[in-house]
């Protein structure tokens, strides 16, 4: 794929990012949150379009009669998207009637517009550990002329590390959300290991936190759509139709594994990642596994 059309990141208040993300910046704080709206937040790579799938089958699967036609983008909006073939992010869910809104974000906590948090809104962030968040984001940025120019594996792993990447650090970020659940109340924390080993269990516990009672013949349904295998081949949730990405180099659904990072650190990446690993972590309660 040409480079030459990739974005460049750079320093936005302290964090990585691109043009295709800060452009609408002003109309992004100034969102007008309603209290029904729901936030899908996470760090890229964290299941996000997993989790956004889950919760439009949750919620729009008989109101919106629309489970052929619209791709997951189209239905859960992403807050701070300004790509030049798309309505900003904003624009689209201004536009958006039904109630609640599904909304798609990767800001870190403390770019999250006041609104949301005025209104109380119910946020849902998906975390994910680090060894296989960097193999996956480093696949997907290989895939697409969205993201910068990856280089090469181990390159990529130290900026990782250090934190420039697209939308910043990933310490930072899980950190932040995380310290934010502490002291708001509707903010659900889960975590990609758990929706992996338990997706019932899961679900269950994101359906109570919602207020959501489906029938257990839906929620057998949901559980059917939502396994990875059913998703991978799902054009709604795989991005098969997007041009913007090159699936001869990359799947954007590519394994929905725990465990993979295995197949990609040398012995030596590994000792390192987990040195800095412990001193970015060190004031963090949170716990993650890497292998289930």
């Amino acid at each position: 794929m040409d480079s030459r059309n990739r974005p460049e990141l750079f320093d936005f208040h302290g964090v990585p990012m691109t043009r295709e993300y800060t452009e609408n910046w002003v109309d992004v704080q100034n969102f007008k949150a309603r209290p029904d709206d729901i936030i899908i937040a996470s760090y890229p790579k964290s299941g996000n379009t997993w989790l956004s799938y889950i919760m439009d089958l949750l919620y729009n699967e008989e109101t919106r009669g629309r489970e052929k036609s619209l791709k997951i983008f189209q239905r859960v909006h992403m807050l701070e998207s300004t790509f030049h073939l798309l309505e900003p992010g904003t624009e689209m869910l201004n536009k958006l009637l039904i109630s609640p809104r599904l909304i798609k974000t990767h800001l870190p906590v403390h770019f999250l517009p006041k609104s949301f948090w005025d209104q109380n809104c119910r946020i849902i962030y998906v975390a994910r550990n680090a060894k296989d968040i960097v193999v996956s984001y480093f696949n997907f940025e290989r895939m697409t002329i969205l993201h910068p120019e990856p280089g090469d594996w181990s390159s990529y792993l130290h900026r990782f590390m250090e934190g420039k990447l697209l939308f910043g650090s990933w310490y930072d970020h899980v950190s932040g959300w995380w310290r934010r659940k502490q002291t708001y109340p509707h903010l659900h924390f889960m975590f990609y290991e758990d929706l992996i080993e338990d997706t019932k269990g899961e679900l269950d516990k994101l359906c109570s936190f919602l207020g959501l009672s489906p029938s257990d013949e839906d929620k057998e349904e949901i559980l059917h759509k939502v396994h990875f295998d059913e998703m991978k081949k799902n054009e709604v949730v795989n991005h098969a139709t997007v041009d913007t990405m090159d699936f001869k180099i990359s799947p954007f659904m590519r394994k929905g594994k725990v465990g993979d990072w295995k197949n990609h650190f040398t012995v030596a990446q590994n000792e390192e990642f987990d040195k800095v690993y412990k001193e970015k972590m060190k004031n963090s309660t949170l716990c993650f596994r890497t292998e289930i």
